[in-house]
């Protein structure tokens, strides 16, 4: 089965004079998908992005958490895990190169997962790992993704 996911990425960083500069336009673009809401994208800070808006390597470290996330609730449902709650500090490594190339070296995600009793909490550990196996993202890039999970009882 295929799947595909279409979307619009817009610039919306011209001040009027186009690219005629490196510094003469803004990195500001809106990414947009039919049915859901935009979001407002930018370049990182070092790339003379706006801080205040979310950029490529945000979203991909996120898109990285939010599979495992997903993977990782659905498995513990089917296991009788009952997960109370779930946050993930997740960071994303990326080393840029003396020829301007970058790369992400790792992600690590660091879920805080809540259950709601002390015989789920073997299970709850475990499951991260078969979580990890099935998150499409994570199996899908060239480099390591790390979990670190901290499981509490409710």
């Amino acid at each position: 089965m295929e799947h595909t996911y279409d979307l619009t990425v817009t610039w919306t960083g011209n001040r009027g004079e186009g690219t005629t500069g490196i510094k003469d336009y803004d990195r500001d673009h809106l990414i947009a998908a039919e049915g859901h809401e935009d979001i407002v994208g930018t370049a990182d800070p070092g790339y003379l992005g706006d801080p205040t808006k979310w950029n490529p390597e945000q979203l991909f470290t996120a898109a990285i958490a939010q599979c495992h996330m997903l993977w990782y609730l659905g498995l513990c449902s089917r296991r009788g895990v009952v997960v109370h709650e779930y946050v993930d500090a997740a960071v994303g490594t990326m080393v840029a190169e003396t020829n301007g190339k970058a790369r992400f070296t790792q992600v690590v995600l660091r879920p805080r997962i809540v259950v709601g009793a002390e015989d789920q909490v073997e299970a709850a550990t475990t499951l991260h790992d078969k979580a990890h196996e099935m998150c499409f993202i994570a199996q899908s890039v060239s480099f390591p993704v790390t979990v670190e999970p901290e499981i509490t009882v409710r």
